[in-house]
């Protein structure tokens, strides 16, 4: 594939606070299949990104609630270009390759006076050229991946000499979440929360197995009065249907006030991706909208779907299949059961069942494509793309950013 200026990929990592809800989406700017790490790169790469993120949709919309944290090398730190961006939704992150001048500090200095937040990324030890920055920033992210008790207990008492929230970066297993938590980290980011099958692990409840029932029932286009019934002996899901289908984000006019008139103004299409987020949401404990599994659920099925549109030969019905695909694909995360269990009493199409099984046929492609994609796997996004014919890099990047905004809207609606 010939790159361009325009051969620039998008990615995003969630941060979660204390109780591992969400807090803030890390972006990623990546060039390239070689993911160079020139500066000159890094500058046109992330101003073209924020540039085509804004005209294409805004990153308001494509953040939702939450804040975003952006990397500044020395030059994009130094650049006018950081003006464009609003000051409450974003945290600007030193990189750890920044020389910390006086021209450096002095400009930090001028972002924290006109609002920004400000973060230095991936501290391990001190070194005394980082004090001048340690008295600016807001939030240090503590990079834990080499550091043994010790070492991390010792970098934690000494940045308590400055009124800093400590951000544990690289965090990849319970036992280091657990350890940072005893020593006050207030942030956590990395692969144990953001690998979907690490997130989960735990019992389905009976709203679950309702939700489960529902999907089965409508895959088998069964009787309006059948759903009705699994309504009924579900009380939170009920009252879930009756508020998700008053919201805007539904798209029904009318205003809904019982089970049947929900289900058939909703529409059998519509329904069934309810459902199905509605089981990332915890429907019983009320609907857990931070958790990242339900963003990244809703993000992946929303995403493949407008793959699909953006490719030659589409259809009403692939673009369905590509959304319950990439919906279905978390399922083993969020039911602790694997997918070939939850596959069986559920009637899915072949292709569908062949993607989520195997990441064969065109929809496995535009699967793998998007689990690349969270990987920041470029090579690998790469070759699938040679494999799609009609995706380029912008229009994954279109998709991936509106099927953001979709999902955080989503959580909006329903809260």
């Amino acid at each position: 594939m010939v790159q361009t200026a325009q051969d620039i990929f998008i990615g995003r990592q969630p941060i979660l606070d204390r109780s591992q809800q969400l807090f803030a989406y890390e972006l990623l700017f990546r060039r390239g299949p070689q993911n160079s790490a020139d500066i000159s790169d890094d500058l046109t790469a992330t101003a073209t990104v924020l540039t085509h993120v804004f005209s294409e949709l805004g990153l308001e919309a494509a953040l939702g609630p939450y804040l975003g944290f952006v990397n500044l090398d020395a030059r994009m730190l130094m650049s006018d270009m950081l003006e464009i961006l609003p000051r409450d939704k974003f945290v600007l992150e030193v990189l750890e390759t920044v020389d910390v001048t006086p021209e450096i500090v002095q400009r930090c200095r001028a972002l924290k006076d006109k609002g920004f937040q400000l973060a230095l990324d991936d501290f391990v030890t001190f070194k005394e050229k980082d004090r001048p920055l340690l008295e600016l920033v807001d939030i240090v992210k503590v990079d834990i991946m080499d550091m043994d008790s010790a070492a991390l207990w010792k970098t934690t008492r000494l940045l308590r000499q400055w009124p800093v929230r400590l951000l544990a970066e690289k965090v990849d297993s319970e036992a280091q979440v657990k350890h940072c938590l005893d020593l006050g980290f207030e942030l956590f980011q990395g692969y144990y929360f953001a690998k979907p099958t690490v997130i989960a692990g735990k019992k389905i409840s009976h709203s679950e197995l309702a939700l489960m029932r529902l999907v089965g029932l409508i895959l088998e286009d069964a009787e309006t009065s059948a759903l009705e019934d699994v309504f009924k002996q579900e009380p939170g899901l009920s009252l879930n249907l009756i508020r998700l289908t008053n919201s805007a984000a539904s798209g029904v006019r009318s205003k809904i006030t019982s089970l049947r008139h929900a289900i058939t103004a909703l529409g059998r299409r519509q329904l069934q991706r309810w459902l199905q987020l509605l089981l990332y949401a915890n429907p019983s404990s009320g609907g857990n909208l931070a958790s990242p599994l339900l963003q990244l659920a809703a993000t992946r099925g929303q995403m493949m779907e407008l793959l699909v549109d953006a490719m030659p030969q589409h259809s009403r019905d692939l673009e369905d299949h590509a959304f319950m695909t990439g919906i279905m694909s978390l399922m083993p995360a969020l039911l602790h059961m694997p997918m070939e269990e939850i596959l069986k009493p559920l009637n899915v199409s072949p292709d569908v069942r062949e993607a989520l099984e195997a990441r064969s046929g065109m929809l496995g492609r535009l699967l793998a494509l998007v689990e690349k994609l969270e990987e920041s796997d470029l090579v690998g996004c790469h070759e699938l793309i040679q494999k799609l014919p009609g995706l380029t890099v912008e229009s994954i990047n279109s998709s991936q950013t509106r099927a953001l905004a979709w999902a955080n809207n989503i959580g909006r609606e329903a809260a």
